[in-house]
């Protein structure tokens, strides 16, 4: 069923592959607790203490996610020669990832984060204990020589910058480099505004402030995101650049094309810990051969479900596997309401500030070019609903000989697509009466349409949405497909 079934077969013949993540490593503590009064000494609450957690925080935590999708996962980074970095060391080699690559500094600081949870779990207040400086460059020099000696057996490599002294320009510089030479694929999880940093890496991840603090360019719809990134691509040399937007999901951006990847209704919990698990279940879907559309849709169900829990959280390959599970069980009949139903229910849906998306077609003899164009429709918004033209509407449009395929099973087709939310006939010639009656944020159109032609222009624009044109795949047409049987017999 589209796109996340196909997710979900890939997930299934998932490799364990080899994985190097470098970057800051950081303890994250939570002390829970009640707080039912105030200080005498201040006009502050007094948290009084009933349990504590400590978990690998930072890049530690992105090497946790790896371990929890079965990949084998070596850490490098700097830690201090203290009591923490030996507690950091010891939890690293617990979630059975290999601590031989780090490096131990006596003249530093481990990274400890400590979180005080109230009532409802609640955040009253974080306390961190940090180094930040550089590392030296005599420690450096180390890092990059351990680095060159061990990439060969390595798959792929992330670097996770937190800003926490381990990565400068030029060691980052160095690392990306000598993985170009030795054909590694490098994923940046970005905190540094700088673009030298980051030259020719394979992908960088920046969330929203971050492209907007490297390119200083405006980052408020879908278009300036694109230009943006677009803008970040072109100056680092990267080949994909990924945008992750919060509850309006990922854009993902080449040079020369782009997919919004929309976010995932969940309850948001905790977003901390969501950059970790999106590089990665990048790092995942790469390493095993996944196309980069289908790596971004795997981190952003990745990322949902790791936010609706409480504090870092590693997902694991099953957590996804049941969350697709849950998509796919959408019952047939619910994607085929009324009109007045259906108004009804993206009604609902707009309150709840979902994006409506509309098409339509007569859908007659469906092929590949249909699937595809349909499949980017659904990138420009949350819902995508179908209008199709009933038979008689087919039959003035196309001739007394079609339509080939019946409205019923049409409909039924479309609606077994994992990317349509809603599948809807018309008896008119055109969708203009259905279009005014459902209102949606954007109509698509596939083809040499000009937007000026597209039947309901007016009535999205009125609202603030607007027209998008589609590319058709070249030669995939019923009327092609039809003639050629024809041209057989």
């Amino acid at each position: 069923m589209e796109r996340k079934m196909n997710i979900e077969t890939q997930l299934n013949n998932i490799k364990t592959k080899k994985v190097l993540v470098i970057g800051d490593i950081m303890l994250d503590k939570y002390f829970f607790g009640e707080a039912k009064r105030l200080s005498p000494e201040a006009p502050v609450p007094v948290l009084h203490k009933t349990r504590e957690t400590i978990v690998l925080g930072g890049a530690s935590n992105v090497a946790r996610n790896l371990v929890r999708a079965i990949q084998d996962v070596s850490i490098m980074s700097v830690i201090g020669n203290d009591e923490e970095g030996k507690i950091l060391k010891k939890i690293l080699e617990d979630n059975k990832i290999h601590t031989d690559l780090l490096i131990l500094d006596k003249e530093r600081t481990t990274t400890v984060k400590t979180r005080m949870i109230g009532p409802n779990n609640a955040q009253m207040l974080r306390l961190d204990v940090e180094d930040t400086a550089s590392i030296s460059d005599e420690i450096s020099d180390k890092m990059i020589k351990l680095y060159e000696a061990n990439i060969e057996k390595f798959d792929i490599i992330i670097i996770s910058d937190y800003k926490k002294g381990v990565l400068n320009v030029q060691n980052t510089a160095e690392l990306i480099r000598i993985a170009n030479k030795y054909n590694k694929m490098t994923l940046i999880d970005t905190k540094e505004p700088s673009y030298a940093k980051y030259k020719d890496a394979y992908l960088i991840k920046p969330n929203l402030d971050e492209l907007k603090n490297l390119t200083k360019m405006s980052v408020n719809n879908d278009e300036e995101v694109v230009n943006a990134a677009n803008e970040l691509r072109a100056q680092t040399g990267a080949k994909y650049v990924l945008a992750t937007r919060g509850k309006d999901g990922m854009t993902l951006v080449d040079g020369k094309s782009f997919q919004h990847i929309r976010g995932v209704s969940k309850e948001v919990y905790d977003v901390s810990g969501a950059g970790d698990t999106v590089i990665s279940y990048l790092a995942v879907g790469l390493a095993n051969d996944f196309e980069i559309g289908d790596t971004a849709r795997l981190a952003n169900i990745a990322s949902s479900i790791e936010v609706s829990k409480m504090g870092t959280y590693a997902v694991s390959i099953e957590e996804i596997k049941e969350h697709i599970n849950k998509e796919n069980d959408v019952s047939y009949d619910n994607k085929l309401p009324s009109v007045d139903e259906l108004a009804k229910i993206l009604q609902a849906e707009r309150e709840k500030g979902k994006k409506i998306v509309f098409t339509n077609g007569c859908f007659d003899i469906f092929h590949v070019g249909h699937s595809r164009y349909l499949r980017q429709a659904s990138t420009y918004g949350d819902i995508l609903v179908v209008g199709v033209n009933s038979d008689a509407s087919v039959k003035r449009l196309k001739g007394p000989e079609r339509p080939i395929i019946s409205e019923e099973e049409r409909m039924e087709l479309l609606a077994d697509l994992q990317c349509v939310s809603y599948v809807v006939k018309f008896e008119e010639d055109t969708p203009y009466e259905l279009i005014k009656k459902l209102q949606p944020d954007i109509i698509t159109k596939g083809g040499d349409y000009k937007p000026e032609e597209v039947v309901g222009k007016d009535i999205v624009e009125a609202r603030g949405g607007k027209v998008v044109i589609c590319k058709l795949v070249e030669g995939k047409s019923t009327t092609n497909i039809i003639t050629k049987i024809r041209n057989a017999k």
